[in-house]
């Protein structure tokens, strides 16, 4: 195990696991299989169609646009960052390809946040799935509003608040002991909900305001019309 990941015990910032090189090249080897072979799978019957070129390239161009705009952020004062619309990127792919296209790619994302920012500390394989797999991946769920009437801003609201709720959960159990001193004790046991979802929240609310502006949503319906198949709204 210690091949993977090393155990360190730090006087300062206590005990904590990190991944060697070798950990590193193995999540990209078992991120390169899984999606390999979820493909395959989606290919053989996906809500949108085929697992074809097109739609692949689509979604490995919004995964590639997450990633990216994920670095562009900001700062919040409690802690946590507003991003570039990263999340919305990754919920576009399951409002125009469908829950499977959908997860898959919100499961690539999430190894590609945990490489990111999370690979160097962390504290249990549980911790790793609140703060990474399980909050990055639930951005898929915008793919249950695959073909709905306003399935885009519906899909990515619900999806939002999910993914705060698995940052919450670890928050709960892992992250208590760095609540700073000026947060009200009083409320204490809502700090975990009010630090996530204050990011969380304002990023979901900016990208809302600049998905509706009437110009923005016309050219994502656009785009979205070019590279899947039209569906009767329900």
């Amino acid at each position: 195990m210690s091949y993977f990941i090393n155990y360190v015990n730090d006087p300062e910032w206590g005990s904590y696991y990190e991944l060697t090189k070798a950990g590193y090249i193995a999540i990209v080897i078992l991120m390169i299989i899984i999606i390999g072979v979820a493909a395959y799978l989606v290919g053989r019957k996906q809500d949108a169609g085929r697992f074809d070129v097109k739609k692949l390239t689509c979604a490995g161009i919004s995964l590639a646009l997450a990633f990216v705009t994920s670095y562009i952020k900001f700062e919040m004062p409690m802690g946590g960052s507003i991003t570039l619309f990263s999340m919305f990127f990754i919920c576009f792919v399951g409002y125009a390809f469908g829950v499977k296209v959908g997860f898959i790619t919100a499961f690539a994302y999430s190894i590609l946040q945990f490489i990111q920012t999370g690979g160097s500390y962390f504290l249990s394989p549980f911790q790793i799935c609140c703060d990474y797999f399980f909050a990055f991946t639930a951005l898929g769920i915008a793919g249950f509003w695959f073909g709905k009437k306003n399935g885009l801003v519906k899909g990515y609201i619900v999806a939002a608040l999910v993914r705060g709720v698995f940052h919450t959960i670890g928050g709960y159990i892992y992250w208590m002991d760095y609540m700073p001193e000026w947060f009200p004790q009083s409320l204490r046991n809502v700090y975990s909900i009010a630090y996530n979802y204050s990011y969380i929240l304002s990023e979901m609310i900016i990208t809302l305001i600049i998905i509706n502006i009437p110009a923005v949503r016309s050219s994502i319906e656009r785009i979205k019309n070019i590279v899947t198949p039209a569906v009767q709204n329900s």
